[in-house]
């Protein structure tokens, strides 16, 4: 029992120094705090604060500035202010001091006067030629002024009539000079806004008589023609007959407060020139082309058809004025002329007319 007993106290020593190189092996050593930095992988640095938001889908409006009505007056653009301001008040600082120095030029010139007869004359003509030099100069330095606010005031662009702005010609930042030939915007006046046309030089005489009794009223179709855009008065007859045309310029007014009417636009007009009263009137379908002239069937009494040789003076809206070769009440043929011959018996349908309108006018 006393051998046992040795034994057995060192195999507890032994034990409990076994567990604790192990737990040192394990927890203590640099290798191990490798081995367990191998096993967790590399450190992440620390998180940074951000702001976020949601990806989105909608609707994304743009707005545009160019194509605005624009009243006179009206502040278009601005430039850069700052040196032409600096140059008025540099001028403005002149002028008060020049002012200061006149102001002690004529107490000197009061002081040498006063002096009577212990003044010479040249200090007196001296100081009189200062004076007179500064006043000048303080004419020059108003002078200045005035034109440093004109340049001043040329940096607020302003529209000078009531139109519509086109598309800038510059954006903000750009660098403009008084050279620059495209410009900063263009404006088009709208209201009213006037037409070009041209009609035949022998239509003249009727223009010119009319245009006495009082404007003569124009209106402006589409190019087609069907349909009607608006209505206005001749301004304007040109002072030349253009020679290779024959035709004579005219300008029409038209108030245009629907702006129907568009700058750059190609416009058909009619201008009224006079009124035939009593007008003999047929479709333009009855009147017929031939070598000998133009011509027109009628249906007599026995239903059978007649030639006449007419003369047209005015064809427009679908009908013509005959001045001679019919005469009202006659029954024209306006459709399958082709089939009738002098004499020929027909059978008669009346076509749909209006012959309400004799006004006659000039396209």
């Amino acid at each position: 029992m006393k051998k046992t007993r040795p034994i057995l106290w060192i195999l507890i020593i032994a034990a409990v120094a076994s567990a604790g190189y192990y737990g040192w092996q394990k927890f203590g050593s640099p290798e191990a705090g490798k081995t367990q930095t191998a096993q967790k992988g590399p450190a992440r640095p620390p998180a940074i604060p951000v702001s976020v938001s949601p990806v989105q889908k909608a609707d994304f409006p743009v707005y545009l500035t160019e194509g605005q009505m624009v009243k006179q007056d009206e502040l278009l653009v601005s430039i850069d202010p700052r040196p032409y301001q600096a140059t008025l008040d540099q001028a403005k600082a002149k002028k008060a001091q020049d002012e200061a120095n006149l102001a002690n030029a004529n107490l000197e010139l009061q002081r040498a006067m006063k002096l009577g007869e212990f003044a010479t004359a040249q200090r007196v003509d001296t100081q009189r030629s200062t004076v007179a030099q500064l006043t000048a100069q303080i004419a020059a330095d108003e002078a200045a002024i005035s034109n440093a606010q004109t340049q001043l005031d040329y940096t607020q662009i302003k529209a000078p009539f009531t139109g519509v702005a086109g598309l800038r010609l510059v954006d903000v930042g750009n660098i403009v000079n008084a050279s620059t030939q495209t410009g900063i915007v263009t404006i088009s006046q709208v209201e009213p806004i006037s037409v070009i046309f041209t009609a035949p030089e022998d239509q003249l005489p009727y223009i010119s008589e009319g245009q006495k009794a009082g404007a003569l009223k124009v209106i402006a179709f589409t190019t087609d023609g069907k349909k009607t855009l608006a209505e206005g008065k001749l301004a304007v007859i040109n002072n030349q007959v253009d020679t290779t045309s024959g035709t004579i310029r005219l300008k029409a007014v038209f108030d245009n407060k629907e702006h129907t009417l568009w700058p750059g636009q190609s416009v058909s007009t009619r201008l009224l020139v006079r009124t035939l009263k009593d007008a003999t009137v047929v479709p333009d379908d009855a009147v017929q082309h031939s070598t000998n002239g133009l011509y027109a069937y009628t249906v007599n009494q026995d239903n059978k058809a007649e030639v006449h040789k007419i003369k047209v003076s005015y064809a427009i809206d679908g009908r013509s004025v005959v001045d001679e070769g019919l005469s009202p009440g006659q029954q024209v043929i306006t459709g399958g002329q082709f089939k009738v011959q002098p004499g020929s018996l027909v059978s008669t349908a009346v076509a749909s007319s209006d012959p309400s309108q004799n006004k006659v006018r000039q396209e």
